[in-house]
Protein backbone atom coordinates (compact mmCIF):
# COMPACT_ATOMS: atom_id res chain seq x y z
CA UNK A 1 0.00 0.00 0.00
CA UNK A 2 1.33 3.19 -0.66
CA UNK A 3 1.96 6.01 1.45
CA UNK A 4 -0.52 9.37 1.87
CA UNK A 5 0.61 12.26 2.44
CA UNK A 6 -0.56 13.51 5.53
CA UNK A 7 0.19 17.05 5.73
CA UNK A 8 -2.85 19.81 5.21
CA UNK A 9 -5.12 17.49 5.42
CA UNK A 10 -7.11 16.22 8.46
CA UNK A 11 -4.91 13.61 10.24
CA UNK A 12 -6.92 10.13 10.82
CA UNK A 13 -6.56 6.68 10.58
CA UNK A 14 -9.17 4.49 9.39
CA UNK A 15 -11.98 3.67 12.79
CA UNK A 16 -13.85 1.27 10.68
CA UNK A 17 -16.78 1.01 8.58
CA UNK A 18 -17.97 -2.08 10.31
CA UNK A 19 -20.09 0.81 12.66
CA UNK A 20 -22.94 -1.16 14.41
CA UNK A 21 -26.46 0.91 13.01
CA UNK A 22 -27.69 0.38 16.18
CA UNK A 23 -25.55 2.24 18.13
CA UNK A 24 -25.27 5.01 15.75
CA UNK A 25 -28.87 5.57 15.78
CA UNK A 26 -28.03 6.05 19.46
CA UNK A 27 -26.12 9.07 18.66
CA UNK A 28 -28.50 11.65 16.88
CA UNK A 29 -30.07 13.67 17.94
CA UNK A 30 -28.65 13.91 21.30
CA UNK A 31 -31.14 13.08 23.89
CA UNK A 32 -29.42 14.14 27.21
CA UNK A 33 -31.72 16.16 29.74
CA UNK A 34 -30.61 19.64 31.32
CA UNK A 35 -29.68 20.13 34.61
CA UNK A 36 -33.40 20.59 36.08
CA UNK A 37 -35.18 20.07 39.39
CA UNK A 38 -36.30 22.49 42.17
CA UNK A 39 -34.69 23.37 45.16
CA UNK A 40 -37.14 22.16 48.03
CA UNK A 41 -34.47 18.69 48.31
CA UNK A 42 -36.45 16.95 45.54
CA UNK A 43 -33.93 15.22 42.66
CA UNK A 44 -32.73 17.21 39.86
CA UNK A 45 -32.15 15.18 36.55
CA UNK A 46 -28.13 15.76 35.34
CA UNK A 47 -26.98 15.19 32.20
CA UNK A 48 -24.20 11.92 32.79
CA UNK A 49 -21.27 14.20 32.34
CA UNK A 50 -22.33 16.88 35.06
CA UNK A 51 -22.13 14.31 37.49
CA UNK A 52 -18.39 14.07 38.23
CA UNK A 53 -19.10 17.32 38.97
CA UNK A 54 -21.11 17.30 41.76
CA UNK A 55 -19.95 14.00 43.01
CA UNK A 56 -16.43 16.11 43.90
CA UNK A 57 -18.17 19.03 45.26
CA UNK A 58 -20.10 16.79 47.67
CA UNK A 59 -17.04 13.93 47.81
CA UNK A 60 -14.99 17.65 49.07
CA UNK A 61 -17.80 18.56 51.60
CA UNK A 62 -18.99 15.31 53.05
CA UNK A 63 -15.33 13.86 53.48
CA UNK A 64 -15.29 10.58 55.00
CA UNK A 65 -19.12 10.30 55.08
CA UNK A 66 -19.04 9.79 51.33
CA UNK A 67 -18.84 6.46 50.05
CA UNK A 68 -18.92 6.72 45.86
CA UNK A 69 -21.48 8.00 43.62
CA UNK A 70 -22.81 6.90 40.42
CA UNK A 71 -25.80 7.75 37.73
CA UNK A 72 -28.92 6.72 37.52
CA UNK A 73 -29.47 6.74 33.28
CA UNK A 74 -32.94 5.83 33.52
CA UNK A 75 -34.12 8.46 36.12
CA UNK A 76 -31.19 11.15 35.12
CA UNK A 77 -30.23 11.57 38.62
CA UNK A 78 -27.35 10.94 40.61
CA UNK A 79 -27.09 8.72 43.42
CA UNK A 80 -24.51 9.76 46.68
CA UNK A 81 -23.59 6.79 48.94
CA UNK A 82 -23.68 7.64 52.47
CA UNK A 83 -22.26 5.53 55.49
CA UNK A 84 -24.45 6.47 58.80
CA UNK A 85 -27.45 7.91 58.82
CA UNK A 86 -26.06 11.58 59.72
CA UNK A 87 -29.37 13.65 58.90
CA UNK A 88 -26.59 16.43 57.92
CA UNK A 89 -24.77 14.41 55.35
CA UNK A 90 -28.68 13.38 54.13
CA UNK A 91 -29.65 17.64 54.04
CA UNK A 92 -26.39 18.36 52.05
CA UNK A 93 -27.13 15.15 49.15
CA UNK A 94 -30.49 16.45 48.96
CA UNK A 95 -29.53 20.47 48.83
CA UNK A 96 -27.39 19.33 45.48
CA UNK A 97 -29.95 17.70 43.73
CA UNK A 98 -28.91 14.42 44.17
CA UNK A 99 -30.66 10.95 45.93
CA UNK A 100 -28.67 10.26 49.16
CA UNK A 101 -28.09 6.06 49.56
CA UNK A 102 -26.84 4.29 52.60
CA UNK A 103 -24.46 1.85 52.65
CA UNK A 104 -22.11 -0.51 54.70
CA UNK A 105 -18.80 0.06 52.95
CA UNK A 106 -16.73 3.27 53.65
CA UNK A 107 -14.25 4.49 51.09
CA UNK A 108 -11.97 3.66 53.28
CA UNK A 109 -12.64 0.24 53.77
CA UNK A 110 -12.89 -0.49 49.83
CA UNK A 111 -9.50 0.93 49.72
CA UNK A 112 -8.14 -1.00 52.27
CA UNK A 113 -9.84 -4.15 50.60
CA UNK A 114 -7.93 -2.99 47.02
CA UNK A 115 -4.68 -3.12 48.95
CA UNK A 116 -4.66 -6.19 49.87
CA UNK A 117 -5.72 -7.83 46.71
CA UNK A 118 -2.73 -5.75 45.38
CA UNK A 119 -0.01 -7.65 47.85
CA UNK A 120 -1.97 -10.98 48.02
CA UNK A 121 -3.95 -11.81 44.76
CA UNK A 122 -2.00 -9.94 41.65
CA UNK A 123 -2.38 -12.90 39.55
CA UNK A 124 -2.42 -12.72 35.90
CA UNK A 125 -5.74 -13.31 34.54
CA UNK A 126 -7.46 -11.19 37.54
CA UNK A 127 -9.11 -7.22 37.89
CA UNK A 128 -10.68 -5.85 39.95
CA UNK A 129 -12.88 -2.47 40.32
CA UNK A 130 -14.78 -0.78 42.84
CA UNK A 131 -18.93 -0.82 42.03
CA UNK A 132 -20.71 1.92 44.28
CA UNK A 133 -23.67 0.62 42.76
CA UNK A 134 -23.10 -2.62 44.72
CA UNK A 135 -20.96 -0.80 47.45
CA UNK A 136 -18.45 -3.57 46.47
CA UNK A 137 -15.18 -4.14 45.04
CA UNK A 138 -15.57 -6.81 41.74
CA UNK A 139 -13.04 -9.52 41.20
CA UNK A 140 -12.91 -11.09 38.19
CA UNK A 141 -10.61 -14.05 37.00
CA UNK A 142 -10.08 -14.85 33.38
CA UNK A 143 -9.87 -18.50 32.01
CA UNK A 144 -6.26 -19.08 32.77
CA UNK A 145 -7.08 -18.77 36.52
CA UNK A 146 -7.50 -22.04 37.99
CA UNK A 147 -6.08 -24.72 40.51
CA UNK A 148 -4.09 -23.41 42.91
CA UNK A 149 -4.37 -19.95 41.75
CA UNK A 150 -8.34 -19.90 41.76
CA UNK A 151 -8.34 -21.17 45.08
CA UNK A 152 -5.91 -18.24 46.21
CA UNK A 153 -8.22 -15.95 44.73
CA UNK A 154 -11.28 -16.86 46.45
CA UNK A 155 -9.88 -17.26 49.76
CA UNK A 156 -8.01 -13.81 50.08
CA UNK A 157 -11.47 -12.03 48.34
CA UNK A 158 -13.00 -14.18 51.24
CA UNK A 159 -10.91 -12.38 53.45
CA UNK A 160 -12.23 -9.40 52.69
CA UNK A 161 -15.05 -10.03 55.28
CA UNK A 162 -19.12 -10.58 54.10
CA UNK A 163 -20.38 -7.45 51.78
CA UNK A 164 -16.85 -6.05 50.55
CA UNK A 165 -16.16 -8.12 47.20
CA UNK A 166 -17.05 -10.92 45.19
CA UNK A 167 -15.64 -13.04 42.72
CA UNK A 168 -16.38 -14.32 39.27
CA UNK A 169 -15.39 -16.47 36.42
CA UNK A 170 -14.75 -14.01 33.26
CA UNK A 171 -15.04 -15.88 29.67
CA UNK A 172 -11.93 -15.69 27.65
CA UNK A 173 -8.41 -14.24 28.42
CA UNK A 174 -7.41 -9.97 29.86
CA UNK A 175 -5.28 -9.08 27.12
CA UNK A 176 -4.51 -6.05 24.98
CA UNK A 177 -6.57 -4.93 22.03
CA UNK A 178 -3.81 -3.12 19.90
CA UNK A 179 -5.85 -1.23 17.39
CA UNK A 180 -8.60 1.49 17.52
CA UNK A 181 -9.98 4.07 16.33
CA UNK A 182 -7.99 4.62 13.18
CA UNK A 183 -5.35 2.08 11.63
CA UNK A 184 -2.05 2.73 12.28
CA UNK A 185 0.92 0.60 11.54
CA UNK A 186 4.88 0.14 12.41
CA UNK A 187 7.58 -2.10 11.97
CA UNK A 188 9.06 -3.77 15.31
CA UNK A 189 11.61 -6.97 15.59
CA UNK A 190 11.38 -7.81 12.39
CA UNK A 191 7.03 -7.42 11.97
CA UNK A 192 4.64 -5.34 11.80
CA UNK A 193 2.72 -3.71 14.21
CA UNK A 194 -1.16 -2.36 14.30
CA UNK A 195 -3.07 -0.40 16.75
CA UNK A 196 -5.32 2.20 16.36
CA UNK A 197 -5.47 6.60 17.21
CA UNK A 198 -7.30 7.71 19.72
CA UNK A 199 -7.91 11.02 19.91
CA UNK A 200 -6.30 14.21 18.18
CA UNK A 201 -4.51 16.42 20.31
CA UNK A 202 -1.78 19.39 20.66
CA UNK A 203 1.48 19.00 22.24
CA UNK A 204 2.15 21.01 25.34
CA UNK A 205 4.80 22.28 22.88
CA UNK A 206 2.28 23.45 20.37
CA UNK A 207 3.15 20.37 18.18
CA UNK A 208 0.12 18.02 16.52
CA UNK A 209 -0.42 15.15 17.90
CA UNK A 210 -2.78 12.07 18.76
CA UNK A 211 -2.95 9.67 22.06
CA UNK A 212 -3.00 5.88 21.60
CA UNK A 213 -2.52 2.82 23.63
CA UNK A 214 0.49 2.99 25.56
CA UNK A 215 1.56 -0.56 24.86
CA UNK A 216 1.26 0.74 21.29
CA UNK A 217 4.05 3.43 21.91
CA UNK A 218 5.84 0.64 23.52
CA UNK A 219 6.17 -1.36 20.95
CA UNK A 220 7.39 0.78 18.42
CA UNK A 221 8.67 4.15 17.60
CA UNK A 222 7.69 4.85 14.04
CA UNK A 223 4.03 5.33 12.92
CA UNK A 224 2.53 5.24 9.45
CA UNK A 225 -1.13 5.78 8.35
CA UNK A 226 -0.70 2.70 5.48
CA UNK A 227 0.73 -0.65 6.06
CA UNK A 228 4.08 -0.72 4.67
CA UNK A 229 3.64 3.11 4.58
CA UNK A 230 7.10 5.56 5.73
CA UNK A 231 6.41 6.63 9.61
CA UNK A 232 4.17 9.84 9.93
CA UNK A 233 4.56 10.12 13.32
CA UNK A 234 6.82 9.05 16.35
CA UNK A 235 6.24 8.41 19.52
CA UNK A 236 6.91 11.23 22.10
CA UNK A 237 6.04 9.43 25.67
CA UNK A 238 4.87 6.17 26.38
CA UNK A 239 3.96 4.46 29.66
CA UNK A 240 3.16 0.36 29.85
CA UNK A 241 2.75 -1.16 32.29
CA UNK A 242 1.65 1.14 35.51
CA UNK A 243 -0.98 3.31 32.95
CA UNK A 244 -1.74 2.34 29.15
CA UNK A 245 -1.32 5.85 27.11
CA UNK A 246 1.13 7.27 24.41
CA UNK A 247 1.64 10.90 22.80
CA UNK A 248 2.72 10.34 19.37
CA UNK A 249 3.62 13.64 17.55
CA UNK A 250 3.39 13.91 13.50
CA UNK A 251 6.26 14.74 12.38
CA UNK A 252 5.15 17.50 9.66
CA UNK A 253 4.10 20.14 12.06
CA UNK A 254 1.93 21.84 9.34
CA UNK A 255 -0.39 18.63 10.05
CA UNK A 256 -4.27 19.94 10.41
CA UNK A 257 -6.39 17.71 12.57
CA UNK A 258 -10.09 17.54 13.44
CA UNK A 259 -11.38 16.83 17.17
CA UNK A 260 -14.27 14.02 15.91
CA UNK A 261 -14.64 10.63 15.53
CA UNK A 262 -16.18 9.01 12.40
CA UNK A 263 -18.78 6.64 13.57
CA UNK A 264 -19.22 5.15 9.82
CA UNK A 265 -22.42 5.87 7.28
CA UNK A 266 -21.65 9.49 7.06
CA UNK A 267 -21.31 10.72 10.34
CA UNK A 268 -19.32 12.11 12.91
CA UNK A 269 -19.45 13.30 16.41
CA UNK A 270 -17.65 16.48 17.02
CA UNK A 271 -15.33 16.16 20.13
CA UNK A 272 -15.56 19.38 22.43
CA UNK A 273 -13.59 18.12 26.04
CA UNK A 274 -12.42 15.74 28.16
CA UNK A 275 -14.66 14.50 30.50
CA UNK A 276 -14.34 11.99 33.78
CA UNK A 277 -16.32 8.93 33.27
CA UNK A 278 -18.96 8.12 35.52
CA UNK A 279 -20.08 4.65 36.51
CA UNK A 280 -23.91 3.67 34.85
CA UNK A 281 -23.02 6.87 32.07
CA UNK A 282 -23.76 5.59 28.08
CA UNK A 283 -20.72 5.28 26.24
CA UNK A 284 -19.29 4.73 22.65
CA UNK A 285 -16.71 3.04 21.18
CA UNK A 286 -15.12 3.31 17.67
CA UNK A 287 -12.28 0.75 16.57
CA UNK A 288 -10.81 0.17 13.33
CA UNK A 289 -11.47 -3.49 13.95
CA UNK A 290 -14.94 -3.59 14.98
CA UNK A 291 -16.67 -0.41 14.17
CA UNK A 292 -19.16 1.42 16.39
CA UNK A 293 -20.52 -0.31 19.44
CA UNK A 294 -22.05 1.35 23.04
CA UNK A 295 -22.59 0.20 26.44
CA UNK A 296 -22.32 1.56 29.95
CA UNK A 297 -19.56 2.49 32.71
CA UNK A 298 -19.48 -0.48 35.14
CA UNK A 299 -16.34 0.33 37.24
CA UNK A 300 -14.00 2.99 38.11
CA UNK A 301 -10.33 2.83 39.70
CA UNK A 302 -9.72 -0.64 38.03
CA UNK A 303 -7.21 -2.93 38.13
CA UNK A 304 -5.70 -5.38 35.47
CA UNK A 305 -3.03 -7.95 35.55
CA UNK A 306 -2.60 -8.76 32.13
CA UNK A 307 0.26 -11.93 31.59
CA UNK A 308 3.55 -10.64 30.47
CA UNK A 309 5.01 -11.34 26.96
CA UNK A 310 8.14 -9.99 27.83
CA UNK A 311 8.65 -11.31 30.92
CA UNK A 312 8.16 -15.84 31.16
CA UNK A 313 5.72 -16.37 34.13
CA UNK A 314 5.64 -12.25 34.84
CA UNK A 315 2.45 -9.62 35.28
CA UNK A 316 1.92 -6.07 33.74
CA UNK A 317 -0.51 -4.71 36.02
CA UNK A 318 -2.34 -1.14 34.70
CA UNK A 319 -3.77 1.01 37.44
CA UNK A 320 -6.93 3.28 37.44
CA UNK A 321 -8.74 2.13 34.28
CA UNK A 322 -12.14 2.55 33.23
CA UNK A 323 -14.15 -0.71 32.83
CA UNK A 324 -17.36 -1.36 30.66
CA UNK A 325 -19.48 -3.47 29.18
CA UNK A 326 -18.96 -2.14 25.43
CA UNK A 327 -17.36 -5.20 23.65
CA UNK A 328 -13.99 -4.93 21.82
CA UNK A 329 -11.80 -7.23 20.50
CA UNK A 330 -7.76 -7.52 19.14
CA UNK A 331 -6.74 -4.72 16.86
CA UNK A 332 -9.28 -1.85 18.49
CA UNK A 333 -6.15 -0.99 21.46
CA UNK A 334 -5.81 2.91 21.31
CA UNK A 335 -9.41 3.82 19.94
CA UNK A 336 -11.62 6.51 20.92
CA UNK A 337 -14.29 5.67 24.63
CA UNK A 338 -16.76 8.82 24.20
CA UNK A 339 -20.18 10.04 25.24
CA UNK A 340 -23.03 11.00 22.83
CA UNK A 341 -22.42 15.03 23.90
CA UNK A 342 -18.82 14.79 22.43
CA UNK A 343 -17.05 14.07 25.45
CA UNK A 344 -13.70 12.78 25.37
CA UNK A 345 -13.60 10.11 27.98
CA UNK A 346 -10.92 6.84 27.25
CA UNK A 347 -8.52 5.15 25.26
CA UNK A 348 -9.13 1.47 24.84
CA UNK A 349 -6.46 -1.00 26.55
CA UNK A 350 -7.66 -4.19 27.45
CA UNK A 351 -9.86 -7.14 28.26
CA UNK A 352 -11.74 -10.02 27.62
CA UNK A 353 -14.38 -11.66 25.22
CA UNK A 354 -15.63 -10.46 22.26
CA UNK A 355 -18.46 -8.70 19.95
CA UNK A 356 -20.17 -12.07 19.66
CA UNK A 357 -20.55 -13.24 22.86
CA UNK A 358 -19.39 -9.97 25.01
CA UNK A 359 -17.32 -9.45 28.18
CA UNK A 360 -15.05 -7.01 30.06
CA UNK A 361 -13.60 -4.03 28.38
CA UNK A 362 -11.01 -1.59 30.14
CA UNK A 363 -9.84 2.08 29.10
CA UNK A 364 -7.43 4.48 29.93
CA UNK A 365 -9.18 7.65 31.55
CA UNK A 366 -8.38 10.46 28.75
CA UNK A 367 -8.35 13.60 31.84
CA UNK A 368 -5.58 11.53 33.23
CA UNK A 369 -3.59 11.36 29.87
CA UNK A 370 -3.81 15.06 29.39
CA UNK A 371 -2.85 16.33 32.43
CA UNK A 372 0.22 13.85 32.96
CA UNK A 373 1.33 15.22 29.17
CA UNK A 374 0.32 18.45 28.98
CA UNK A 375 -1.05 18.01 26.15
CA UNK A 376 -4.60 19.90 25.02
CA UNK A 377 -7.92 18.24 23.27
CA UNK A 378 -7.65 18.36 19.36
CA UNK A 379 -6.03 21.41 17.90
CA UNK A 380 -5.88 23.30 21.44
CA UNK A 381 -7.61 25.16 23.64
CA UNK A 382 -9.91 21.95 25.47
CA UNK A 383 -7.80 19.60 26.84
CA UNK A 384 -6.44 21.85 29.99
CA UNK A 385 -9.99 21.67 31.44
CA UNK A 386 -10.12 18.00 31.18
CA UNK A 387 -7.10 17.71 32.53
CA UNK A 388 -7.88 18.96 35.54
CA UNK A 389 -11.35 17.33 35.44
CA UNK A 390 -9.23 14.33 35.42
CA UNK A 391 -7.47 14.89 38.91
CA UNK A 392 -10.87 16.23 40.16
CA UNK A 393 -12.93 13.34 38.52
CA UNK A 394 -10.84 11.29 40.09
CA UNK A 395 -11.76 12.57 43.32
CA UNK A 396 -15.23 12.73 42.13
CA UNK A 397 -15.50 9.09 41.74
CA UNK A 398 -12.92 8.22 44.49
CA UNK A 399 -15.41 9.59 46.63
CA UNK A 400 -15.99 6.14 46.78
CA UNK A 401 -17.19 4.61 43.54
CA UNK A 402 -13.14 5.03 42.93
CA UNK A 403 -12.27 3.09 46.19
CA UNK A 404 -9.79 1.26 44.60
CA UNK A 405 -7.92 4.66 44.36
CA UNK A 406 -5.75 3.27 46.68
CA UNK A 407 -4.50 0.73 45.19
CA UNK A 408 -4.84 1.32 41.60
CA UNK A 409 -4.23 5.39 41.16
CA UNK A 410 -6.85 6.98 40.11
CA UNK A 411 -5.92 9.48 37.18
CA UNK A 412 -4.61 12.33 39.69
CA UNK A 413 -2.24 9.69 41.17
CA UNK A 414 -1.69 8.50 37.68
CA UNK A 415 -0.83 11.70 36.21
CA UNK A 416 2.47 11.32 39.34
CA UNK A 417 3.12 8.25 37.70
CA UNK A 418 3.21 6.67 41.37
CA UNK A 419 1.74 3.53 40.36
CA UNK A 420 3.92 3.81 37.20
CA UNK A 421 6.51 1.43 38.82
CA UNK A 422 8.71 0.96 36.05
CA UNK A 423 6.17 2.22 33.56
CA UNK A 424 8.11 5.50 33.31
CA UNK A 425 10.61 3.58 31.54
CA UNK A 426 9.12 3.64 28.63
CA UNK A 427 10.83 6.17 26.44
CA UNK A 428 10.89 8.24 29.73
CA UNK A 429 6.79 8.37 29.88
CA UNK A 430 7.60 8.63 33.25
CA UNK A 431 4.73 10.69 34.67
CA UNK A 432 2.75 10.02 31.14
CA UNK A 433 1.22 8.14 33.44
CA UNK A 434 -2.21 9.56 31.97
CA UNK A 435 -3.63 7.50 29.66
CA UNK A 436 -4.82 9.68 27.29
CA UNK A 437 -3.85 12.25 25.58
CA UNK A 438 -6.71 10.45 24.11
CA UNK A 439 -8.63 13.39 24.66
CA UNK A 440 -8.96 14.60 21.43
CA UNK A 441 -11.09 11.80 21.31
CA UNK A 442 -12.07 10.53 18.09
CA UNK A 443 -10.21 13.80 15.50
CA UNK A 444 -10.04 9.65 13.98
CA UNK A 445 -12.16 10.70 10.92
CA UNK A 446 -12.30 6.97 10.72
CA UNK A 447 -12.87 6.19 7.19
CA UNK A 448 -14.37 2.43 6.66
CA UNK A 449 -12.27 1.30 4.44
CA UNK A 450 -9.41 0.58 7.47
CA UNK A 451 -11.25 -1.52 8.85
CA UNK A 452 -9.66 -4.50 8.07
CA UNK A 453 -8.44 -7.36 10.26
CA UNK A 454 -11.43 -7.50 11.88
CA UNK A 455 -11.11 -9.55 15.65
CA UNK A 456 -7.95 -10.78 15.39
CA UNK A 457 -8.24 -12.79 12.71
CA UNK A 458 -6.17 -12.11 9.61
CA UNK A 459 -7.57 -9.47 7.17
CA UNK A 460 -6.98 -9.52 2.98
CA UNK A 461 -4.14 -7.03 4.63
CA UNK A 462 -2.08 -9.67 6.09
CA UNK A 463 -3.20 -7.63 10.04
CA UNK A 464 -3.57 -10.01 12.60
CA UNK A 465 -5.87 -9.59 15.36
CA UNK A 466 -3.18 -10.14 17.86
CA UNK A 467 -2.84 -7.66 20.49
CA UNK A 468 1.13 -7.07 20.62
CA UNK A 469 2.25 -4.59 22.87
CA UNK A 470 5.82 -3.78 24.86
CA UNK A 471 8.68 -4.43 22.40
CA UNK A 472 6.61 -5.70 19.71
CA UNK A 473 5.30 -8.76 21.76
CA UNK A 474 1.97 -9.84 21.17
CA UNK A 475 -0.49 -9.70 23.53
CA UNK A 476 -2.87 -12.23 23.27
CA UNK A 477 -5.90 -12.07 20.34
CA UNK A 478 -5.07 -13.32 16.85
CA UNK A 479 -2.78 -14.97 15.43
CA UNK A 480 0.00 -13.66 13.24
CA UNK A 481 -0.92 -13.66 9.64
CA UNK A 482 1.16 -13.63 6.42
CA UNK A 483 2.48 -10.34 6.71
CA UNK A 484 3.24 -10.58 10.24
CA UNK A 485 1.54 -7.74 11.18
CA UNK A 486 0.03 -7.95 14.64
CA UNK A 487 -2.95 -6.28 15.77
CA UNK A 488 -2.92 -4.42 19.21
Amino acid sequence: MSHKRIPKRKAAIAAGSVAALGAAALLLPHANASQTGSSDGTPKTFKATDVSAVASQLASQLGSAAAGSYYNADKQQVVVNMVGNDSKVIDAIRKAGAVPHQVQNSTATLQAAAKTLRTKATIPGTAWSVDPKTNEIRVSADSTVTGTTWKKLQSTVKSLGSGVATVKKSGGKFKTFVSGGDAIFAQANGGGVRCSLGFNVTAKDGSPAFLTAGHCGVAAKQWSDSQNGQPVATVDQATFPGNDFSLVKYNDPKTQTKSEVNVGNGQTVQITKAADAVVGQQVFRMGSTTGLHNGSVTGLDATVNFQSETVPGGVDTVNGLIQTNVCAEAGDSGGSLFTQDGSAVGLTSGGSGDCTAGGETFFQPVTAALQATGATLGAGGAGGAGGAGGAGGAGAAGSGQSAGSGDTASPSDTAGAGDQSGAGNQSGAGNQSGAGNQSGAGNQTVSPTDQAGGGGAADPSGNAGNAGDQSGQSVGGGAADGSGVTSH
